[in-house]
């Protein structure tokens, strides 16, 4: 067997008391496609700067196989020192050999940069995409990347699972981005309270079943281990041979077992995030109808048609530049468009989720980034919190609380404009890139958080698997003017788009609304039976649904029926679609019965 490319052996790293990990060992040979996971604060990123060489450890050793190359792209990477991005892609390439500088301006060129563009005021994602064509020409025998995906767009993230799919080196990867992950690990690190977890076997797909029986099984272990102390304990207290004798070595056994059990962390509980519910909005929360926005000569958006109803989850796709948040700020009457005609409904209280954070005051704290200079109260679902205690729902101690936002990460900054953000009353979030520096585990919460919104979302995002998990259907900009709603998430797109693509050409029908007919004056007598009936039955269906949510809220509901349980979520999303189809009817007929009037 050949030596390995890259190993750490015993390594310890700790920013004064307790390590941020210890004794990991870590072995790096050609083919290894490894994700590297754990919470926000774990020590993901530190260890992957210690296996770069960028950090030195506090313990262990780091080798490296003698003209091994290894490629680390750190979170927020940056280009300095170089005029063009051709020369700072080129750098460290033979300028002898014409074929190299050639291959240097064409993987720019493969995502859309320009090599002869200047190397300054470039934006983040610009810069991401710059540092990894760097990294693919540089022929590197390791690869260590922290979030590569983050500020990247759909065809970039493709582009860049395609390379690193015919990479042959030693990968390691992290990323919040779960089907980029699944798509291209075979092995799995879990860094977890400073301990390194390994499943050499297994990539991102199946880590979810494999952490689950990994704290089950600690979670006995424990057990057995409390037990033995309580045995022990109560020996000490009430044993007679103890009491005369003091048996020293089963004193010495139960000290070092209590010790082993202090020593053991906790697992860091999850974070807990409830959106701030406001008032009910109106059935209709926007109605656009042909929409067009152009700047100068490019056409951002033309003839777009879309109905937003209250509860609908709406995902917006598309690279960038391709005018997605041009379509949110029409969508919400900010920007007037060229064209066309924007609705917006009744009551609507709309919160922002801002990608770039720049809402967030970098010199202020934590602390008063929530509340007033001089308070410690925060409102929540209409009550006074102390500002601690809803901070430590979202994970941030007292001593972080004081510490000012530039301070931050990057999934502490996102935690922060969580917190923000859901603690406002309000019926339409729109959240632009809400997973960027997000754990796995707090993704998680959150959707679930979407899930019971009450109100509207929109939301844009890059993560194809959070759209598919969470938004119910999704407006995809190509780039050339043209949006399109499909039906569904992300993967569902896919499947309707190369549908679209492939259908023939059919016949054009006239519509009915074209060709001569009767006015109508008023609802039809069938129509206006239907109007009538259609309040109590949405209503039977909200009362159903409210039921079946309760039983699914209770933790002892699948333990008592399993088959039940299984049954009330099928009846559930049954129930939750025929809602929505009888208020997307009730909301036609009424739009109906208020134009034949006005007419």
């Amino acid at each position: 067997m050949s030596a390995p490319l890259l190993s750490l052996s015993g390594v310890t790293v700790g920013f004064g008391g307790r390590p941020l990990f210890h004794d990991v060992d870590l072995v790096l040979a050609p083919g290894d496609r490894v994700c590297l996971v754990g919470r926000n604060g774990s020590g993901k990123s530190t260890l992957l700067k210690v296996a770069a060489g960028l950090l030195p450890p506090d313990g262990g050793v780091r080798s490296v196989r003698i003209g091994a190359r290894v490629a680390y792209v750190p979170q927020e990477p940056v280009i300095e020192g170089f005029a063009t991005l051709g020369d700072f892609v080129a750098d460290g390439l033979d300028p002898e050999h014409a074929h190299e500088r050639y291959r240097a301006d064409a993987a720019l060129d493969a995502i859309g940069l320009d090599p002869a563009r200047s190397a300054e005021g470039l934006s983040g994602g610009e810069i991401r995409r710059a540092v990894l064509a760097r990294m693919t020409v540089g022929r590197p025998d390791v690869l260590l990347l922290d979030e590569p995906t983050n500020h990247l767009d759909l065809p970039t993230i493709e582009w860049l699972e395609r390379q690193l799919g015919a990479f042959r080196g030693a990968l390691v990867v992290i990323s919040h981005d779960r089907a980029f992950l699944e798509h291209l690990t075979t092995s799995t690190l879990w860094l977890d309270r400073g301990v390194l977890r390994k499943n050499p076997n297994a990539g991102f797909a199946d880590f979810d079943d494999w952490a689950e029986a990994a704290l089950a099984e600690e979670a006995k272990q424990q057990s057995k281990l409390d037990k033995l102390i309580a045995q022990e304990t109560q020996w000490l207290r009430e044993g007679i041979s103890a009491r005369r004798t003091r048996d020293q070595g089963r004193l010495r056994r139960l000290n070092a077992m209590r010790a082993e059990r202090a020593a053991q962390v906790a697992r860091a509980g999850n974070i807990k995030l409830t959106a701030e519910r406001g008032d009910m909005s109106g059935k209709l929360v926007i109605e656009a109808r042909g929409l067009r926005k152009a700047y100068g000569d490019r056409v951002v958006l033309r003839d777009f048609d879309t109905t937003v109803l209250r509860g609908d989850r709406v995902g917006v796709i598309g690279p960038n530049g391709a005018g997605k948040s041009t379509l949110i700020k029409l969508l919400m009457g900010e920007l007037e468009p060229d064209a066309g005609t924007v609705r917006l409904g009744t009551n609507l209280t709309p919160v922002y989720l801002d990608q770039h954070r720049a809402t967030l005051d970098p010199d202020a704290t934590v602390w008063e980034t929530l509340v007033e200079k001089g308070t410690d109260q925060v409102l929540v679902h209409g009550r006074p919190r102390h500002v601690m205690s809803y901070l430590e729902d979202f994970l941030f101690s007292s001593d972080r609380a004081r510490s000012p936002v530039r301070s931050l990460s990057g999934g502490e900054r996102n935690r922060l404009l969580l917190a923000r953000a859901l603690a406002r009353p309000s019926n339409l979030l729109v959240l632009d890139e809400p997973t960027n520096d997000l754990d796995i585990e707090t993704l998680d919460v959150l959707e679930d958080v979407l899930a019971d919104y009450a109100g509207t979302l929109l939301l844009v995002s890059h993560d194809r698997d959070f759209l598919d998990r969470v938004v119910t259907s999704t407006i995809a900009l190509e780039g050339d003017g043209e949006a399109i709603e499909y039906a569904g998430g992300f993967s569902d797109y896919l499947r309707q788009r190369v549908a679209r693509k492939s259908e023939a050409p059919v016949e054009v029908v006239k519509p009915a609304a074209d060709r001569p007919k009767r006015a109508q004056k008023k609802l039809t007598f069938k129509q206006q039976r239907e109007l009538e009936a259609l309040p109590a039955q949405m209503g039977a269906l909200q009362d159903e649904i409210a039921g079946l949510e309760a039983l699914m809220g209770d933790p002892d509901a699948y333990a008592r029926d399993p088959d039940g349980f299984q049954a009330g979520v099928q009846r559930l999303e049954a129930a939750r679609g025929e809602l929505a189809a009888l208020e997307e009817r009730w909301l036609e007929l009424e739009m109906l019965r208020e134009e034949l009037a006005e007419g």
